[in-house]
């Protein structure tokens, strides 16, 4: 009887290669101490929604005296420009709300032959009769406020770093208090004359016009944070408004301005 020869139950078989101590190899990549890659994007620096804070600036004053020109410039420098006039505008266009209400306080002789409001007629009326221009505002005021907030709120979203809200009746209007700085834009009377004209108003509108507005910055000074003259050169004028913009960014305080004429 042959007898078969035995072996322990951890030898190696014939022809086996010899065991190791190291670990076998295997298709898993070898733990490090670096982060695994992903698909995710690298953290940044950059501001993500909401974003920073964004200055809201008001800018008001007479008529003729500059507004829409420092405001243009501001748009320059990289503010965001909500123009309530403009808004005003089109929350009497034909199909809105506010429209029917103003033909009906006003009547026929403030409509247009295709429809539209007639806004040169409604302005003969109202720059002459103040009891008028105060129930044309109760009218427009509350249909524009909801659409500058919207206007505001997107700006800030998209990250804008100022909103500039131009309106001639920010303060009687109550967007005053949605500003960080109300901003008076002022020019003196030869100045404010000549840029009326130039538009192509008549001695009369410009008279009325002015005459409207003959105490408004004496009512607005309390509230402004900064006085824009605008009586120089354009090329004075806007460098106010850009060192203006400038200190409003950062913080800084106004160092004091003069009213012309007062």
């Amino acid at each position: 009887m042959t007898v078969e020869p035995t072996t322990p139950d951890d030898a190696t078989p014939p022809g086996e290669p010899a065991p190791t101590d190291e670990p076998a190899p295997t298709d898993e990549p070898a733990p490090t101490d670096e982060p695994a890659p992903t698909d995710e994007p690298a953290p940044t620096d950059e501001p993500t929604s909401p974003g920073e804070p964004t200055l809201v600036i008001g800018l008001t004053g007479p008529i003729g005296c500059g507004k829409s020109s420092v405001a243009a410039w501001l748009g320059d420098l990289g503010a965001t420009i909500v123009d309530a006039d403009v808004i005003a505008r089109e929350v009497v266009e034909p199909g809105q709300p506010a429209l029917d209400q103003v033909l009906e306080a006003f009547g026929p002789d403030v409509v247009a032959p295709d429809g539209s409001l007639d806004r040169a007629a409604l302005g003969r009326i109202v720059f002459t009769d103040p009891e008028a221009l105060a129930r044309l505002e109760a009218i427009v005021h509350p249909a524009v406020r909801p659409r500058i907030l919207d206007r505001i709120a997107g700006a800030t979203r998209a990250g804008a770093p100022a909103v500039v809200v131009e309106a001639i009746k920010l303060v009687e209007g109550s967007l005053a208090a949605l500003c960080d700085e109300v901003w008076l834009v002022v020019c003196d009377a030869t100045a404010q004359r000549d840029r009326l004209t130039a538009r192509g108003a008549d001695a009369s509108d410009t008279d009325a016009r002015i005459a409207a507005q003959s105490d408004i910055v004496d009512r607005l000074v309390p509230a402004a944070t900064r006085v824009i003259d605008t009586s120089g050169t354009e090329d004075e004028t806007r460098a106010t408004v850009r060192a203006a913009y400038t200190d409003a960014l950062a913080g800084s305080s106004p160092t004091g301005s003069a009213i012309p004429g007062v």
